[in-house]
């Protein structure tokens, strides 16, 4: 028996208790898997520990989908949501919106939720999502730090912002885990850790960003350049017409780009460019010298180096390893 879909304004819906789910005794894990008459793909879930869940969802809608979903929780819960490819979107029972994009790491909390996931038509999306109850946040960053994480009743998002490096690796790692079944989940649990720390790090630098000289406009601008640069990586503008864009001088910019990412405005469109060439090389057939332009660079050379110096892999192993 097929589960029940249906059409509404012109996109597919079905209810996520609907879906058919099986557990993977090998593997250890459960899969839940989308009909063939919606498309192909399906998530798979790991336990990895109490409180820790590791869910990779792989989706190819054949028609712009709908999944409806109603979490409660005995307990508040964070998820961190790893975007490797294709966007979607999940609207909130009271007016909330998340995006998730690829390339991004979104943060979301909530206590109990009732939402829908939206899928657009014969859109690929990949998204890696560690789910973390309250307790697991209790034990690793304290009570009071991990309180602050959570809105009642309410899906909140937390963060949005690019990928780390790390997160990049580490993702990597869990989505080619080729080691023997009885260490999987030991490793997979380590690369989950490090994601959550990677990921995670820039929330408690936070306390201190609004201290000393620094205000809520000069967040302002820097996230407004920060932007900008990320929007605009393979023709970025140079420093003093950035300086300029988003309303302050060069002096100040790289003083405000230190302070609120630890890093210089070309240091963060490097990072950008690295993490957008990862997964171009991961995930699409292209050669190395057209990733080298898509993201910026003139010479394939000068793009190998600055890859293979900042991953230490070079950029052939990653698209042979796809």
């Amino acid at each position: 028996m097929k589960p029940a879909a249906y059409l509404t304004h012109g996109r597919f819906s079905i209810d996520s208790g609907d879906l058919p789910i099986q557990f993977h005794q090998q593997r250890n894990c459960l899969q839940q898997s989308l009909p063939s008459q919606l498309g192909d793909g399906q998530t798979t879930i790991f336990q990895l520990d109490q409180d820790l869940s590791f869910i990779d969802t792989q989706y190819t809608p054949a028609n712009d989908l709908t999944i409806l979903s109603k979490m409660d929780n005995h307990e508040p819960r964070i998820v961190v949501t790893l975007g490797l490819k294709g966007n979607s979107c999940f609207l909130g029972n009271v007016d909330s919106e998340v995006i998730f994009k690829a390339g991004f790491t979104t943060i979301t909390s909530f206590n109990s939720s009732t939402g829908a996931r939206q899928y657009d038509a014969q859109q690929s999306i990949r998204q890696l999502r560690l789910s973390i109850g309250k307790q697991w946040l209790d034990k690793y960053f304290g009570e009071i730090k991990s309180g602050q994480f959570f809105k009642k009743n309410n899906a909140k998002v937390i963060s949005h912002r690019p990928i780390s490096t790390q997160g990049i690796i580490s993702a990597q790692q869990l989505t080619n885990c080729n080691i023997a079944e009885e260490l999987r989940l030991i490793y997979m649990h380590g690369q989950a850790m490090t994601i959550v720390a990677a990921e995670l790090a820039h929330l408690f630098e936070d306390n201190n960003q609004y201290s000393g000289q620094y205000n809520q406009r000069d967040k302002a601008i820097a996230e407004l350049a920060r932007d900008i640069l990320l929007d605009e990586f393979k023709n970025p503008p140079s420093v003093a017409e950035l300086s300029k864009r988003a309303g302050t001088n060069q002096f100040k910019l790289k003083k405000l780009f230190h302070h609120f990412f630890n890093n210089t405005p070309y240091g963060l469109l490097f990072e950008r460019r690295m993490n957008h060439a990862y997964q171009l090389l991961e995930s699409t057939h292209y050669q190395v010298a057209v990733v080298a332009d898509l993201v910026g660079y003139n010479h394939a050379s000068n793009f190998t180096t600055a890859f293979t110096a900042h991953f230490g892999i070079s950029p052939k192993i990653v698209a042979k390893q796809n």
